[in-house]
C-alpha cells in the first residue's frame, strides 16, 4: 500500500483528492475488521509519541487504542513533562522524538508549533488539533457523512456557529470531497480570512460552492447536514459571557432544524455545551449522528496512521 502524498498530516489542504479517497477506503476496511474482531496489526512494533498541551478525551483515547489495535504503542506526554518550547526548544524535541518514535501527534494551541515540529522532525507529524485546524476531526466527520449519505458530491453542508479550527478544517475537507458548504457565524466570528481564501480556491478548482453568511436560517434551508460546535473554545474562557450573548441566535434547535431537509443529519464534534449551541432534544434525537462521528475518529485515524507509516503491504 502506498503512503500519503505528504510526509505529515497537518491540514487537509495539503492532501490530494486521492489521499482522501485512500484514507476513507482503508478506514472502512479497518472499521469492518475491528467490528468482526479480525486482527489488523499493520503497525506491529511501531510507536507514536503524543504531545498534549490541551485537554483531550476523544483524541487521546482514539489514537492510543488505535495504535494498540494496529499492533503498535502510543505514549502520552503532557506539557508539564515536555515543556514544548519552554523547557526545551521545539526543534530539539522533534529531533529527539524522531530517534525514538515512528510518528509524533501534537495537540496544542499555536498552529506554528505543529508546523515547527514537522520542520525539524524526520518522522511524520500529525496535527491532533491546533487553534487553527482540526483535520482529524473534519475527515472523520466527512467519513461519517459518506456512511450516512452515500455519494457526497453536491450535498449541502451547513455549519452554524464559531468560525473556529473545526470550521476551517471542514471547509478544506468539503472542497476535497465535492460538498457545498455554507458557514453561518455572527459578525466578527467568521472563519479566518487566510483560510477562507485557500478554501475558496480549493472549492473553485473542485467546482464546489463555499459561502460565508451571518444568517443561520438561510444557511440551514434545505441542508443535508447541520453541524455545530461550542461557542467558546479552550483558551477563550474569558470571552464566554460575551460569546453566549453574541451567539444566542445561532443555537441548533428543533425550530432551526425543521428548515433543513427531512432526512438531514445533525453533527457536533463534542464536547457539547447542551442548552447553548445545541439543545438536548436535537443532540439526542433521531437525526443526530454525533456519537457515530466520535467512533469514526478511531477508524479514520487508524487509516491515517497506517498510510503515513506505510504499514500495510
Amino acid at each position: 500500500m502506498s503512503k500519503l502524498s505528504c510526509k505529515d498530516f497537518i491540514s487537509e489542504h495539503d492532501l490530494s483528492a486521492d489521499d482522501v479517497i485512500a484514507i476513507f477506503s482503508l478506514a472502512s476496511e479497518l472499521k469492518s475488521m475491528q467490528k468482526n474482531h479480525e486482527k489488523h496489526e499493520y503497525l506491529w512494533a511501531k510507536s507514536l509519541a503524543m504531545i498534549f498541551e490541551k485537554q483531550s478525551t476523544r483524541t487521546r483515547v482514539s489514537f492510543e487504542i488505535g495504535m494498540w489495535q494496529l499492533g503498535g504503542l502510543a505514549i502520552s506526554l503532557d506539557q508539564a513533562a515536555v515543556g514544548l518550547g519552554i523547557r526545551e526548544s521545539i526543534g530539539d524535541v522533534a529531533k529527539t522524538l524522531s530517534r525514538y518514535a515512528d510518528a509524533i501527534l501534537v495537540r496544542t494551541f499555536e498552529h506554528s508549533k505543529v508546523v515547527e515540529l514537522a520542520r525539524y522532525a524526520s518522522i511524520p507529524v500529525i496535527n491532533g488539533l491546533s487553534d487553527l485546524l482540526h483535520p482529524c476531526q473534519a475527515l472523520s466527520d466527512m467519513f461519517t457523512v459518506k456512511e450516512k449519505k452515500g455519494n457526497l458530491k453536491g450535498l449541502k453542508f451547513a455549519y452554524i456557529g464559531d468560525g473556529n479550527n473545526v470550521c476551517h478544517s471542514l471547509m478544506f475537507a468539503a472542497a476535497k470531497l465535492g460538498i457545498n458548504l455554507v458557514v453561518a457565524s455572527p459578525k466578527g466570528y467568521e472563519p479566518k480570512a487566510e483560510i477562507v481564501k485557500l478554501a475558496f480556491a480549493d472549492g473553485k478548482e473542485a467546482g464546489v460552492e463555499i459561502d460565508i453568511l451571518n444568517d443561520p436560517v438561510v444557511a440551514v434551508k434545505d441542508a443535508d447536514v447541520v453541524y455545530t460546535d461550542v461557542w467558546t473554545s479552550m483558551g477563550q474562557e474569558k470571552e464566554k459571557a460575551k460569546r453566549k450573548k453574541q451567539f444566542s441566535k445561532f443555537q441548533v434547535n428543533q425550530k432551526l432544524l425543521v428548515l433543513a431537509k427531512k432526512d438531514a443529519i445533525v453533527m457536533h464534534c463534542l464536547p457539547a455545551h447542551r442548552g447553548e449551541e445545541i439543545t438536548s432534544d436535537v443532540i439526542d434525537g433521531p437525526q443526530s449522528v454525533v456519537f457515530d462521528q466520535a467512533e469514526n475518529r478511531l477508524h479514520v485515524q487508524k487509516a491515517i496512521l497506517t498510510l503515513l507509516l506505510g504499514g500495510k503491504g
